[in-house]
């Protein structure tokens, strides 16, 4: 799973310093190494300020990756860009296997859900949306879909879809198959499995 800045994806998130010359320890957002040997520059980002930067080296330790960037030459300099995230084009991000998907692929992309009607596979339809598809995000035990669930929804209920105040409400709902079916990046649809899921 790797995130995006427009087509910019987030491949790596800065894990702490590396030794005295200003490597950093780079977890892959992917769990996957070989596509940082390509990378010549890369862009780090806290969501706020972003820095371009050369990339003069990388190696690979055990589950983490050492990257040294050019003008970050000290610990101290490296450690201010904890948990920020490395983001490269697109071309440069690992390439998707079966059922993966660009995090930034999925924002976006329409929660429906049906009932299963005997053994006819339900089929996405307008009125069948219960939300989008705002972020996924890291959780405890694996990825965690951020959905807003729609106003106009009229098979859920008021107090599950809107906050106290009112407002359209967001869920995180679990990124297993048990919880989230098809999903069709094509045409910006995921399905959801389960409604109770919500409340």
């Amino acid at each position: 799973m790797a995130s995006a800045l427009k087509d910019q994806f987030v491949v790596g998130i800065v894990r702490g310093s590396h030794g005295i010359t200003g490597e950093f320890k780079v977890e892959s957002t992917s769990g996957e190494y070989e596509h940082f040997a390509d990378m010549d520059e890369v862009t780090l980002t806290n969501g706020t300020v972003s820095r371009l930067a050369k990339v003069e080296s990388v190696s690979e330790g055990s589950n983490i990756l050492y990257m040294k960037l050019e003008g970050i030459n000290s610990p101290e300099e490296a450690a201010k860009f904890n948990r920020w995230e490395i983001v490269v084009p697109r071309e440069k991000a690992h390439k998707l296997q079966k059922d993966e998907w660009y995090i930034e692929d999925l924002k976006g992309c329409s929660i429906w859900y049906k009932e299963t009607a005997g053994d006819t596979a339900p089929a996405f339809d307008e009125n069948s949306i219960v939300g989008t598809v705002t972020n996924v995000l890291e959780g405890g035990s694996g990825y965690l879909v951020e959905i807003l669930l729609s106003e106009s929804c009229s098979f859920l209920s008021d107090d599950v879809k809107l906050t106290k105040k009112g407002s359209p409400k967001t869920v995180y709902v679990p990124f297993k198959d048990e919880f989230i079916g098809k999903v069709d990046v094509d045409n910006r649809q995921m399905q959801l499995m389960h409604l109770w899921i919500l409340e």
